[in-house]
């Protein structure tokens, strides 16, 4: 006697989008708080971190 929930709506493009919108306003603060170089460095380091969880993923998968 199970009953499963209908179908839910896909929330991916939303979370991708309001994920990009936060970075965007933290990137702007620092920007404007710490100047241009500490935001180039933060986003230096997110994205070093994105690629080595990608490659990360990429080794676990094989």
């Amino acid at each position: 006697m199970r009953h499963y929930p209908q179908e839910v709506e896909n929330y991916t493009n939303t979370c991708l989008v309001m994920g990009f919108v936060n970075l965007l306003w933290i990137m702007i603060a620092i920007w404007a708080w710490k100047g241009f170089i500490a935001a180039l460095l933060l986003s230096a380091s997110v994205y070093q971190a994105i690629k080595w969880l990608d490659l990360r993923l990429a080794r676990t998968r094989r």
